[in-house]
C-alpha cells in the first residue's frame, strides 16, 4: 500500500507556549516533505481526533506522525486501525526535561526529524495469517492440570488432557486430608481432598478429551498450529493444538540422599508423602502407627527443610512443607495423648495460612521449636533421637521420638524429563532456571505463566513450588494465557508482551550466510534450521523483540515498522553541535523498563542534560552494532545504552535481550578501532523501571566522561 504521511503537532500541555510551532511546521513541510502538516491546541480531544480522522478519509493519510505526548499514554485515543502511527514525545523529551526554551526547541526539531524519518522508512504492518486451531493441550492430570483443563473447557475451548498415570489426580491421590481453603481458623482444621469430584467433572466434561497412561512423544510446529504426537496404551496419535499448559507436577526430593537423617537406615524415619499413607491407613481411628512394629506413635517429630534451603541438596524453599507439617500434626493430635514436635529452621506460612499456624500454636500437644537438625540416631527401646543445635536453648539438644517425618522438598517433573519433546533447535524441553534446579524459566516479575517457549504456559510446581490452593489459582492464570494465545494467533498478532503487534520478522534470505547467530541468540526458540543449516522462522513463536535483527551481521532481518536502516537513519539525522564543547549523545533505551523510567522522570519534571537524544528500541537485544558506526560517522560524541537488569534475577521482558546487548558491546572495540575512536564513548547501564531518579546522574556522568575524552573527530564531516 502506498503511504501518505500526515504530521500533527499538538500545542497542549505547555508545548505551544514553549516551542515555536510555526518553525516545527515548516520543518515538516519543507525539510521533510511531509504532504500533510497541521497543528492543533489539543490533539487528544474530540476536535483533534476528528481532524486526523477527516484527513484519513479525505486526504488518504495512512501514516500518522503525532508530535505530542508519550506513546505510553492516550493510546486508545490515538488508535487508527489500518494506519501506521508514530508517536513523538515532544512534551516529555523536549518541554518537560529541558531547562531553556532554546534547548527545548532544538530537541523538538531533532525529535520531529528523527521520527518522521522513522515513519518514512516504515511500512504499514500486515498480520501473519495461517490456519490455526484453538484446542488447548494440558499436560498433567494433577490438581493444576485438571484446574487448567476445566477453566479452558468452561470457556468453550476444546481441551486435550494428557496424564502419564493410569488415573487422574496426581499427588492429591496420595493425601489423607487437605488444609481447608475457606477459613483456616475454624474447625475442622483438616478436610477431605474431594479429588474424586474433580476427576469426575473432568472426565465427564464434553469439551475435554482425556488420555491416561500417556505421554507426549513429540511437539512440532508453532502456536496455533502445533502437531503433538501422543502415545497412549501402545498407540500413537497426532493432534492439532493451539496452545499448551504444562502442569506436569513434581516429585519429592530423594530422601536416600539424606543419610544423616536416618532415611533408609531406620524404618521409622519416613517422608511427609509416606506419612500421608500412614495416616490414611489409620483412618478415623485417631492413632498413627509406626512402620517398624505397628505400634502407636505417641511422639512424632517433624523435621522441616529436610534437604531444602541447603546448598548440598535443594537451594530453595518448597513453599508447602511448613503448612503440610502443621496439617500432619493434626493427624497426630487426633489422639489427644499423642504429641507432635515440629523442628524448624524457620516457619513460613504466608497470607491466610498464618491463621493455620496460630491454631497449631494454641494446641498444647503441638511443640514448635527452632533449631538446626544435625542427625537422627538410635535412642534404644525402638525410639529415635533427633539431634539439634543452635536451638532456642542455645545448646545441643536430643529430642526423643518414636516416629520421624522428613519434610522433603518439591522437585519439578521437568528436571530430568523434557516432557514436551519439542522439535526445536534449542532443545526438547523448556529452558529452566539453573539456580533453581529445573523450574520453567518464566519471567517471575512480569509474566508469571509465560515460559520462554511462546504458546507454552507453566502452571503449578513446574513453575515454582506451591501448595494445592496456589496451584489451582496458578492453573487458572495459565489457562487464560493459553486462551489469549490462541485468540491472538488467529488474528495474526503477537502473543506477548507486544500483544498488539502485527509485524513479524521478514528476512531477506538471499543474503543469509547461515552464520547461526540468529538461531543461537533468539531467546524463544523461534528460529529453526533446515538440514543445510539455513535458518527458517516460525513467526507464531516470535515475541517480536527483534533480537535476531540485532544479531545478524548481514542486517537482513527486518520488521515492517522496525529495521536496521530505520534506526540508523534516525541516528544520522539529529543535529550535532559544531561547538566542540557541546557534545551530542544518543541514549538507546528499551521500551519496557528504561524508556518508562525516562518517561517517569519527565513526568516528575526532572531535568535531563540537553546533550542527549533518546531513541526507543523494542528491546536492547535488537541493537545492531552498525548503529554505532552510523552514529559516530555522523559526528555523535557518545552512545549510552539503557537496558533492563539481567543475570540471576533478570527483569528483561524478552529474557536475554539486555544480556545479549552487553555481550555484543564486548565486541564493539573492533568497530571503534576502525573509526579511530575510544571504547569509552560507548557504555551500557542496567536500569530498573522504578529507578527513574538515577537517570540524570547516569547521563551526567557519561556526558562528563565524553567531555573528558574530547569531541568526536568526525564532527563537521
Amino acid at each position: 500500500m502506498e503511504k501518505k504521511l500526515g504530521l500533527y503537532i499538538c500545542e497542549g500541555c505547555s508545548i505551544g507556549e514553549s516551542l515555536n510551532i510555526e518553525k516545527l511546521t515548516n520543518i515538516g513541510k519543507n525539510a521533510l516533505k511531509v504532504p500533510v502538516v497541521k497543528s492543533h491546541f489539543a490533539l487528544c480531544g474530540k476536535e483533534g481526533i476528528d481532524l486526523i480522522k477527516n484527513d484519513i478519509q479525505s486526504e488518504g493519510v495512512n501514516t500518522i506522525v503525532l508530535a505530542a505526548c508519550s506513546s505510553r499514554i492516550k493510546y486508545e485515543e490515538f488508535d487508527f486501525p489500518g494506519s501506521l502511527v508514530e508517536r513523538i514525545p515532544l512534551r516529555e523529551l523536549a518541554v518537560w526535561v529541558q531547562e531553556e526554551k532554546s534547548e527545548m526547541q532544538i530537541a523538538a526539531e531533532d525529535y520531529i526529524k528523527m521520527h518522521v524519518i522513522k515513519a518514512q522508512k516504515g511500512d504499514i504492518p500486515e498480520p501473519y495469517m495461517m490456519e490455526t486451531v484453538k484446542t488447548i493441550l494440558v499436560i498433567g492430570g494433577g490438581m493444576a492440570g485438571m484446574s487448567s483443563a476445566l477453566q479452558s473447557a468452561n470457556l468453550g475451548y476444546p481441551v486435550v488432557l494428557v496424564e502419564k498415570e493410569a488415573q487422574l489426580g496426581g499427588f492429591v491421590n496420595k493425601l489423607y486430608k487437605k488444609i481447608p481453603t475457606a477459613e483456616y481458623y475454624t474447625e475442622p482444621l483438616i478436610v477431605d481432598t474431594e479429588i474424586d469430584k474433580v476427576v469426575k467433572e473432568v472426565e465427564s466434561h464434553p469439551n475435554i478429551k482425556v488420555y491416561k497412561s500417556a505421554k507426549v512423544e513429540k511437539t512440532d510446529g508453532q502456536p496455533g498450529a502445533y502437531d503433538v504426537t501422543i502415545s497412549s496404551n501402545g498407540s500413537e496419535e497426532v493432534v492439532k493444538i493451539g496452545a499448551i499448559v504444562l502442569a506436569a507436577g513434581w516429585r519429592p526430593y530423594d530422601a536416600t540422599k539424606l543419610d544423616h537423617l536416618g532415611y533408609g537406615k531406620f524404618k521409622d524415619v519416613v517422608t511427609n508423602i509416606e506419612f500421608e499413607e500412614i495416616a490414611r491407613k489409620s483412618g478415623n481411628k485417631g492413632k498413627i502407627t509406626r512402620p517398624s512394629d505397628g505400634k502407636e506413635a505417641k511422639k512424632v517429630a517433624f523435621i522441616q527443610c529436610a534437604g531444602q534451603r541447603d546448598p548440598n541438596h535443594l537451594s530453595y524453599c518448597s513453599a508447602m512443607c511448613c503448612a503440610t507439617s502443621l496439617k500432619q500434626a493434626k493427624y497426630v493430635r487426633q489422639n489427644q495423648d499423642a504429641v507432635a514436635m515440629i523442628l524448624y529452621k524457620d516457619i513460613r506460612t504466608p497470607g491466610r495460612l498464618e491463621f493455620y499456624y496460630k491454631e497449631a500454636q494454641n494446641d498444647a500437644g503441638v511443640m514448635l521449636t527452632k533449631g538446626e537438625v544435625t542427625g537422627v540416631s538410635d535412642a534404644g527401646r525402638g525410639n529415635l533421637y533427633v539431634e539439634m543445635e543452635n536451638s532456642l536453648l542455645g545448646e545441643k539438644v536430643n529430642v526423643e521420638a518414636d516416629l520421624v517425618v522428613l519434610a522433603t522438598g518439591v522437585v519439578p517433573a521437568t528436571l530430568d524429563d523434557p516432557i514436551l519433546n519439542l522439535q526445536y533447535r534449542q532443545g526438547l524441553g523448556l529452558p529452566d532456571l539453573d539456580l533453581y534446579d529445573g523450574f520453567a524459566d518464566s519471567n517471575f516479575i512480569c509474566f508469571q505463566y509465560e515460559t520462554r517457549r511462546t504458546g507454552v504456559y507453566a502452571a503449578g510446581c513446574v513453575r515454582q513450588p506451591m501448595n494445592m490452593a496456589e496451584a489451582q489459582e496458578d492453573a487458572a492464570g495459565a489457562a487464560l494465557k493459553a486462551v489469549q494465545c490462541v485468540e491472538h494467533v488467529a488474528k495474526g498478532i503477537a502473543v506477548h508482551p507486544r500483544a498488539w503487534d502485527m509485524t513479524y520478522p521478514d528476512p531477506f534470505m538471499q543474503r543469509c550466510t547461515s552464520c547461526k547467530r540468529c538461531t543461537e541468540e533468539c531467546p524463544f526458540g523461534a528460529i529453526d534450521e533446515d538440514e543445510k543449516g539455513t535458518p527458517f522462522f516460525k513467526p507464531g513463536r516470535c515475541r517480536r523483540c527483534a533480537t535476531c535483527m540485532g544479531a545478524c551481521p548481514e542486517r537482513i532481518v527486518s520488521f515492517k515498522d522496525y529495521h536496521v536502516d530505520m534506526i540508523g537513519s534516525m541516528l544520522k539525522n539529529a543535529s550535532v553541535p559544531e561547538d566542540e564543547d557541546e557534545p551530542r549523545i544518543f541514549v538507546l533505551c528499551c521500551e519496557n523498563d528504561a524508556y518508562p523510567a525516562v518517561d517517569t522522570a519527565a513526568l516528575q519534571k526532572i531535568k535531563i542534560n540537553h546533550a542527549v537524544r533518546f531513541v526507543q528500541l523494542r528491546c536492547l537485544g535488537s541493537t545492531n552494532l552498525v548503529w554505532i558506526a552510523d552514529a559516530f560517522s555522523r559526528g555523535v560524541d557518545g552512545l549510552l545504552l539503557l537496558g533492563c537488569k539481567y543475570g540471576e534475577n533478570y527483569q528483561c521482558h524478552f529474557a536475554k535481550g539486555s544480556e545479549l546487548a552487553n555481550y555484543r558491546l564486548g565486541k564493539v572495540q573492533e568497530t571503534l578501532d576502525r573509526l579511530q575512536l575510544e571504547a569509552d564513548r560507548v557504555q551500557m547501564v542496567q536500569l530498573a523501571i522504578d529507578e527513574y531518579e538515577k537517570i540524570p546522574d547516569i547521563i551526567n556522568e557519561f556526558v562528563d566522561k565524553v567531555k573528558e575524552i574530547g569531541p568526536n573527530p568526525f564532527k563537521g564531516f
